[in-house]
C-alpha cells in the first residue's frame, strides 16, 4: 500500500535544471561582510561600558537615600523586607490563580533584611566603643523597645542630612538606632559593607544577592535606570544604556508589560512568564497543527521568494 502524499510534510521530486554552486567562496563573502557590518556598528553605536553600581558607589552619592534604605532594611517597611518567598514569608508570592511555584518551593534564600542587611553588617566591624553599645543595646532590648525607638527615629529621618561626612539627624528617643544608620552608612561609604554582604557565605563568592537587593531597595538605583531609559515602563528589558540600541528580539517579551492586565498586576513577571512559554510552545507547535501548517502552503509566499526557482520548473 503505498503512502498517502501529504502537501504539508511531502517534497515532490525536483525535475527542474541544477546549477553550479560554490557554497565556500558564498559563505566567505556573507562572513566577511557581517564582520565589516558588526565592527563598523559597534564602533558607531557601541554602548558604553558604565562602571558597576555598588553600595559604595550609592552611599558616596545619596548618602541620605543610603541611609533613609538602611533605616527602612532595619524598620522591615522595605520592598525586600515584605516580598515573600524565595526571600521570607512576609509578603504574597506571584501566582495565577492556585499556581504560585514561588510558594510551592518556599523560602529557600532567607533574607532577613534588618539582621542580613545591618546588624550582621555591623558586627564583622573593628570594635568601637560607641558601636559596641549601639548592638549591646539593640539585642538586648524587646521587640516592643526597638519598635518604638524606630519610630521615634522615623519621626525626625525626613530631616536628616549628612554634613562634614556624618549623617545628621534631629534628637529623639531613638535609642541606638543613629548610630547604628550612621555607622552603617559610614561603612558603605568606605566599601566594606559591599565587601561584608559579598563575603557573607565565605571568603571566595560571586554572589551578589544582598547587595543587589539592598541597592533595589533605593531609589537611587530606580533612579539611574530611569535615567538610561532601563524601567520597565520604558521598555527597558530590550534596551541598552542611554539611547543606544539594545536587545531588539526582546520586544514581544517586554510589551506585555505594557498593557493591561499585566502593567497593574502584582504578579505581572510570573504572569507574562507563563504567556511567553504558551506562545513559544505554539511556535514549535505549528507543524503539527492542522490548518495552521497548511498556511504557507495556501499564500504561496514561497513562491515569490524563490520566483526564479519556479519560473525554471
Amino acid at each position: 500500500m503505498s503512502k498517502r502524499y501529504n502537501p504539508d510534510v511531502d517534497v515532490p521530486e525536483y525535475k527542474g535544471r541544477y546549477a553550479p554552486y560554490d557554497i565556500l567562496k558564498e559563505g566567505t563573502i556573507a562572513l566577511v561582510v557581517v564582520l565589516i557590518l558588526v565592527l563598523g556598528l559597534a564602533i558607531t553605536f557601541g554602548s558604553p561600558d558604565d562602571k558597576a553600581i555598588t553600595l559604595q558607589t550609592w552611599s558616596k552619592a545619596d548618602p541620605v537615600d543610603f541611609a533613609t534604605t538602611a533605616f527602612n532594611e532595619l524598620n522591615g517597611t522595605s520592598a525586600v523586607a515584605g516580598y515573600g518567598p524565595p526571600y521570607n514569608t512576609n509578603g504574597t508570592s506571584q501566582h495565577f490563580g492556585f499556581i504560585s511555584p514561588a510558594k510551592w518551593l518556599g523560602v529557600h534564600i532567607p533574607i532577613n533584611t534588618a539582621r542580613d542587611f545591618v546588624v550582621t553588617p555591623l558586627e564583622s566591624q573593628p570594635a568601637s566603643p560607641t558601636l559596641s553599645r549601639a548592638l549591646s543595646q539593640w539585642t538586648a532590648a524587646t521587640s516592643a523597645t526597638q519598635t518604638s525607638w524606630l519610630s521615634a527615629y522615623s519621626n525626625v529621618s525626613s530631616k536628616a542630612s549628612f554634613t562634614g561626612d556624618q549623617l545628621v539627624v534631629p534628637a529623639a528617643k531613638d535609642g541606638p538606632v543613629p548610630v547604628m544608620i550612621n555607622t552603617l552608612t559610614q561603612m558603605a561609604r568606605s566599601g566594606a559593607l559591599d565587601q561584608a554582604l559579598e563575603t557573607s557565605k565565605g571568603f571566595y563568592t560571586t554572589d551578589f544577592t544582598k547587595p543587589l537587593l539592598f541597592l533595589s531597595d533605593g531609589t537611587y538605583f530606580a533612579g539611574l535606570a530611569q535615567k538610561g531609559h532601563l524601567l520597565g515602563t520604558q521598555w527597558g528589558m530590550m534596551n541598552e544604556t542611554d539611547s543606544y540600541p539594545g536587545q531588539a528580539w526582546l520586544w514581544l517579551y517586554t510589551f506585555w508589560y505594557q498593557v493591561s492586565p499585566f502593567n497593574t498586576s502584582t504578579s505581572a513577571d510570573f504572569l507574562v512568564w507563563g504567556l511567553m512559554m504558551i506562545l513559544t510552545a505554539v511556535l514549535v507547535l505549528v507543524p503539527f497543527i492542522p490548518g495552521v501548517r497548511s498556511i504557507p502552503r495556501r499564500i504561496k509566499l514561497y513562491r515569490l521568494i524563490w520566483r526564479e526557482h519556479y519560473r525554471d520548473l
